[in-house]
């Protein structure tokens, strides 16, 4: 079971904007493989930095005016999202350590795990 919340039109406003806590915004497709390759990183991650940051995936063929909100000119693409706004993204294939440096950015030095191989 995946720990990452897929989000629609419909639940964008109070899954993401709504957040109390930052959202990490995967914008992916079913037929990228850099995007199925980031699926298992980003579930093992939504387990690790719970209650910190909430991840969610955003299929960008099923939601394409969540697509055009956010520019995607090229996925998969991540958005970090706090108090309703983008701090920062990446486009392309990205490690599990550059995700947590992201996240890094808005959260206290303190809650962000140390970095680690093998993830």
């Amino acid at each position: 079971m995946s720990h990452v919340l897929l989000v629609t039109a419909e639940t964008f406003q109070s899954e993401v904007l709504g957040s109390p806590i930052p959202v990490l915004v995967d914008l992916y497709a079913t037929w990228c493989a850099p995007c199925r390759m980031m699926a298992p990183v980003l579930d093992r991650l939504a387990v690790e930095l719970e209650g910190q940051v909430k991840i969610v995936k955003i299929d960008t063929d099923e939601q394409p005016e969540l697509a055009g909100a956010f520019h995607v000119s090229s996925i998969p693409m991540l958005a970090l999202i706090k108090d309703g706004e983008v701090v920062d993204s990446s486009v392309g294939l990205v490690s599990p350590d550059q995700i947590r440096q992201m996240v890094k950015k808005v959260m206290p030095a303190a809650s962000v795990p140390a970095q680690t191989t093998g993830r």
